[in-house]
């Protein structure tokens, strides 16, 4: 501002937001992350609860509850039909971050996971790198195995076109235990950090984005073959980011992520 001389009324203005604005930060995200810690508390000793029963158990209003589930991507785990399991758990003992931190800034904490897409009787693995303050997809990797190397080339897709984050945070699965993916962490200075065993809410960023993925895909079996059903992954990916408004965001990720970056230019 002083470089460039502008008053706060006319930054204001040109970002069409009030002055006061310009000031603002946000005291809710802080207590709805407290809030997401004590709902992740009472998931761990009761998988099976959903926000009736978590409100109860917390003694705090239902609507309160809901939308911070809804804002952190929290579901109730429900048993699924067949699908292929992630043999084994991570090796070395890495705490979950998230308990502590609130990721406050794009490429603060990125988050990881991986999930399966059934085609004529085998498996397709999707990767996905997802930055948790724009909810950007980052990186992304297609394979028909699920080893190390599925998640290394996801993560390394997300620093070819973005900065290294402070974080990396992802479930106990043995990809990501494996130590060509945490010696790469480690000389980049990444921090690592995961979920427990068996709490998949503890990722509910990526729970939620697949979930909504898979209803955007619709029934793998319509593709003719292995390329076109890759060829949508990767559209609908590109979409997600691009164009598909994000319920939380109320637009698209990367949209969100050109605002908040003029936003800073324009104030610092």
């Amino acid at each position: 501002m002083k470089k460039r001389k502008h008053t706060k009324a006319a930054l204001a203005a040109r970002l069409r937001v009030s002055r006061s604005s310009l000031y603002y930060v946000s005291k809710k995200l802080p207590k709805d992350w407290a809030l997401k810690n004590k709902i992740e508390s009472v998931m761990m000793e009761h998988p099976g609860y959903g926000s009736p029963r978590i409100a109860i158990a917390l003694k705090r209003n239902r609507k309160a509850v809901v939308r911070v589930m809804h804002l952190f991507g929290l579901k109730a785990y429900r048993r699924r039909g067949r699908r292929p399991r992630k043999k084994g758990y991570a090796k070395g003992d890495y705490p979950n971050l998230l308990k502590t931190t609130v990721p406050s800034y794009p490429h603060h904490v990125w988050v990881a996971d991986f999930t399966y897409i059934p085609y004529r009787g085998k498996f397709l693995y999707l990767a996905t790198v997802m930055d948790v303050a724009t909810r950007e997809v980052v990186g992304m990797a297609v394979q028909t195995r699920h080893g190390a190397m599925l998640v290394v080339q996801a993560l390394f897709s997300a620093l070819a076109q973005h900065p290294r984050p402070v974080i990396f945070h992802s479930d106990n699965g043995r990809e990501y235990g494996s130590k060509v993916f945490t010696r790469a962490l480690r000389r980049l200075g990444i921090m690592i950090s995961r979920s427990a065993k068996s709490s998949p809410w503890e990722n509910g960023y990526q729970e939620s984005f697949y979930s909504q993925f898979k209803v955007d895909l619709g029934d793998p079996e319509r593709f003719k073959s292995v390329g076109e059903l890759v060829y949508e992954i990767y559209h609908l990916i590109w979409e997600y980011n691009h164009i598909r408004i994000h319920s939380v965001l109320r637009m698209p990720p990367l949209r969100f992520a050109e605002q908040y970056k003029l936003f800073v230019e324009k104030v610092s």
